[in-house]
């Protein structure tokens, strides 16, 4: 039987990542972040980078048994997999934001004013939220930031990741209203942890140990 397989997003998370690993005695001195290799053999371990958007179907379909990656990715791809640790790195959280001048109208007012235009990179996570809220929106995907849209005309409001909020305010943007929290999650193929839940159990006590530190 081959290693483990635990899939890292390459980016913001994986410095924060290696840390962690790296805190609980896992060797991770062969992963070179920005590196050419994919694929890393890390002894007990088999290591796989890819795109964060990626990571959850690596491990929804089994091609890693586990991985790291952002609650955010897990809401909006719906990914079948057990989430394990929340890892309490990579904060950040889904937020709706308007222009300024706009924030002061509440949500609930525009259920009279019929369809709402939300632009988004999330168009799962923001119809799911609109939804539930019972208001009608049209959302409008983009793959750059959604920050310009009401100002060009292209959307009224935006659903957007945010950190500090920094960007939003340096593009005068308010946040109407969050939805979800989002940090780093360790999660696994259904299947694989009904297998290998032996082998992979030591590696989640150790990191839940680790999230857990004061």
């Amino acid at each position: 039987m081959r290693p483990l397989r635990l899939a890292l997003a390459q980016g913001l998370l994986l410095n924060d990542a290696l840390g962690a690993l790296r805190a609980i005695g896992i060797d991770v001195s062969r992963i070179t972040p920005g590196g050419r290799r994919l694929v890393v053999d890390g002894g007990d371990l088999e290591f796989v980078l890819a795109r964060p958007s990626d990571i959850a179907t690596y491990v929804e379909r089994g091609a890693a048994d586990l991985g790291i990656v952002g609650k955010d990715v897990l809401m909006e791809t719906g990914a079948r997999v057990v989430e394990l640790v929340d890892l309490r790195f990579g904060a950040c959280r889904f937020v709706v934001a308007a222009p300024r001048g706009a924030v002061d109208r509440a949500l609930d007012e525009y259920r009279h004013l019929g369809s709402l235009e939300v632009a988004t990179k999330y168009p799962r996570v923001a119809s799911s939220h609109f939804r539930a809220r019972g208001i009608e929106v049209e959302i409008v995907k983009v793959s750059g930031s959604a920050e310009v849209a009401p100002y060009v005309g292209l959307a009224d409001w935006i659903v957007d990741l945010v950190a500090t909020g920094a960007t939003l305010r340096a593009n005068d943007l308010a946040i109407v209203e969050e939805i979800a929290a989002s940090s780093a999650r360790l999660v696994a193929n259904p299947a694989s942890y009904h297998v290998r839940r032996t082998e992979i159990e030591p590696l989640v006590t150790r990191l839940a140990e680790w999230a857990a530190r004061p």
